[in-house]
């Protein structure tokens, strides 16, 4: 069993800043993707940022320059450094992750964590 835990969400003022963290745990021969995503009360979940295993990384237009994402491998973790927030980035932020739980099989499979509650207020 594989398993992502978020931390990190709490309410911020404008102008703020939150760092997120998600760990993945359990049967994992490789991770290659690892991304967030949120999605606000109303709306359809979108992807906030993705940093494949290559290190490269890509972000929603509405993010760029303000939010920065990471990873460590060796602790199979993935950071978000949100800073300059503000009202309209309140919403649920899931952590997601592209894994190979085995060596023998070539399959891979897409984790989600829980969400952890990002609330900005203006």
């Amino acid at each position: 069993q594989v398993q992502l835990v978020e931390s990190g969400g709490g309410l911020v003022q404008a102008g703020g800043s939150l760092r997120l963290s998600c760990a993945a745990s359990g049967s994992i021969f490789s991770i290659n993707a690892m991304g967030w995503f949120r999605q606000a009360p109303g709306k359809q979940r979108e992807l906030v940022a993705i940093i494949p295993s290559d290190g490269s990384t890509n972000y929603a237009d509405s993010v760029k320059g303000r939010f920065t994402i990471s990873r460590d491998n060796a602790k199979n973790t993935v950071y978000l450094q949100m800073s300059s927030l503000k009202p309209e980035d309140t919403a649920v932020y899931y952590c997601n992750a592209d894994i190979r739980p085995t060596n023998w099989s070539a399959i891979r499979y897409a984790y989600w964590g829980q969400g952890t509650q990002v609330t900005v207020s203006s």
